[in-house]
C-alpha cells in the first residue's frame, strides 16, 4: 500500500468513526444496550463503570486489524490504527477533558472544546434511554459553538503558592 493510500485509508477511519460513535450512542447504546451505557448517566461511587466495556469492544476490533494486517501493512492495518487514534482522542476529550476521570486537564479556553463540553452536558441531562441529544464525540451543533463564543472563557488564575520565610524554615 502506497502512503499517501495509507494515510487516506487511516483518516477515512478517522473520520468514519464520528459516524459510528454516533450511530451505535444513538441507536444502540441508548437502545438495546442501554442496561450497559446507563452507568454513565447516573452518578456513582465506582472508578469503572458497565459503559466502559465498549473501549474493550473497540480496542479489540483495532489491535486485531493491526495484528492481522502488520504483515502486509494493507488496508486492516491503517483501519486499525485509524480506530486506535479516534480511541485515543476518544479517551483525551471525552474522559479527561469532559469527564474528569483524570485530573490534568480541567479547564480550557479553546472555544471549541468548552461548545463541545456543553453538548455533552446537555446529552447527559437525561438519565433515562430518551431525551438525550448530541450523540457525537467531535461535530458539535452550530449553537454550543455560538454559545461558547459568547461566554468568556475561565480565567485561568494560579492559586498563590504559600509564602514560607527563611525564619520559619530552620531558624536561622
Amino acid at each position: 500500500m502506497t502512503t499517501l493510500a495509507a494515510v487516506a485509508t487511516t483518516t477515512a477511519t478517522f473520520l468514519g468513526m464520528e459516524f459510528v460513535a454516533w450511530f451505535m450512542h444513538r441507536f444502540v447504546l441508548h437502545g438495546p444496550l442501554w442496561f450497559l451505557h446507563r452507568s454513565h448517566h447516573v452518578r456513582h461511587p465506582h472508578r469503572f463503570e458497565r459503559n466502559d466495556l465498549f473501549f474493550l469492544f473497540y480496542g479489540s476490533l483495532s489491535a486485531l486489524l493491526i495484528i492481522y494486517g502488520s504483515p502486509a501493512k494493507d488496508w486492516r492495518f491503517w483501519t486499525g490504527v485509524g480506530i486506535a487514534a479516534y480511541g485515543t482522542l476518544y479517551f483525551f476529550v471525552h474522559d479527561v477533558l469532559i469527564h474528569g476521570r483524570l485530573r490534568f486537564w480541567r479547564k480550557s479556553r479553546n472555544a471549541y472544546l468548552r461548545a463541545l463540553n456543553m453538548a455533552h452536558k446537555m446529552h447527559h441531562k437525561a438519565t433515562t434511554r430518551h431525551g438525550s441529544e448530541e450523540f457525537g464525540l467531535l461535530w458539535v451543533s452550530p449553537k454550543y459553538f455560538t454559545l461558547a463564543l459568547r461566554q468568556p472563557a475561565p480565567n485561568r488564575t494560579l492559586r498563590p503558592r504559600a509564602f514560607v520565610s527563611q525564619d520559619k524554615k530552620g531558624g536561622e
